[in-house]
């Protein structure tokens, strides 16, 4: 039986660690080069962070299965067992350009639930943590439950690109939702985005693409302080797969997925 406080621990540590090693980073050269397209960055130190998390985790529990985001870790077909789901730089267009608004996000898993998610805002020294039934915290503050709000004092995450030009939903339909909230805001950081959603900095978030190292922590959190999590579709989020996302308190959740998305 797995003990999940060692582990929580153990995570705890390890990610600190990785951070410190980023923040020695930031007077040294990088070495970038793309993925799938020009603006698709990585970094000699994505991969170097999620190596230097991967030979811990092998080494204190190598019958532990891993997800990273750059290829280091296992194929992940199943998430039977224990998984981690790794993101070791999440906002690396930031992290380049502004040495600032990215985050490593760590979220681990036992036969598909969520136990333990981390996401480790590196710069401003803010972990996000939580732990399956215990609640959320930043740092040493719990994070109280989500109050919901009217829809037009919301802000929420939208990245304008979904908005101007996509191809997996009417962008009309993103338009009146911008329109009808106080405000949108766009951080190039997904896991920061959920962070900032379950500690009420933001009221929803919308994306029309991520993979699971993008939210696999995320949706930790958003659980314990009662958030809503769906796809753009209201449908549950597979941790298998990229998916569109769609948190949110939950009436500003129910509200725009009846009256903006499925008319």
């Amino acid at each position: 039986m797995a003990n999940w406080a060692d582990i929580e621990q153990h995570a705890k540590s390890w990610i600190y660690e990785a951070g410190e090693k980023i923040r020695q980073s930031f007077q040294n050269e990088l070495s970038i080069q793309t993925k799938s397209n020009p603006d698709d960055l990585v970094t000699n130190m994505d991969k170097e962070t999620e190596q230097y998390l991967i030979s811990k985790i092998n080494e204190t529990y190598p019958e532990h299965r891993i997800l990273g985001e750059e290829g280091f870790g296992n194929e992940i077909q199943s998430l039977e067992g224990i998984v981690w789901i790794v993101d070791p730089i999440d906002g690396t267009m930031n992290f380049v350009h502004q040495q600032r608004n990215f985050a490593i996000s760590i979220g681990i898993y036992e036969d598909g639930i969520g136990k333990i998610g981390l996401i480790y805002d590196v710069v401003h020294d803010e972990l996000y943590h939580a732990v399956r039934g215990n609640g959320a915290y930043m740092n040493d503050i719990r994070l109280p439950k989500l109050k919901d709000v009217p829809l037009n004092e919301a802000v929420i995450a939208l990245n304008a690109t979904w908005v101007m030009e996509n191809r997996r939903i009417d962008h009309n339909l993103l338009i009146p939702i911008a329109k009808a909230v106080r405000g949108t805001r766009s951080y190039g950081s997904a896991t920061l985005e959920f962070a900032y959603v379950a500690s009420g900095r933001l009221d929803a978030y919308i994306t029309l693409r991520l993979a699971p190292w993008d939210f696999a922590a995320g949706l930790i959190l958003l659980e314990e302080v009662g958030a809503s999590a769906t796809t753009l579709k209201g449908e549950k989020i597979s941790l298998l797969g990229q998916n569109s996302i769609f948190v949110a308190k939950k009436g500003i959740h129910s509200t725009i997925l009846k009256d903006y998305l499925h008319k």
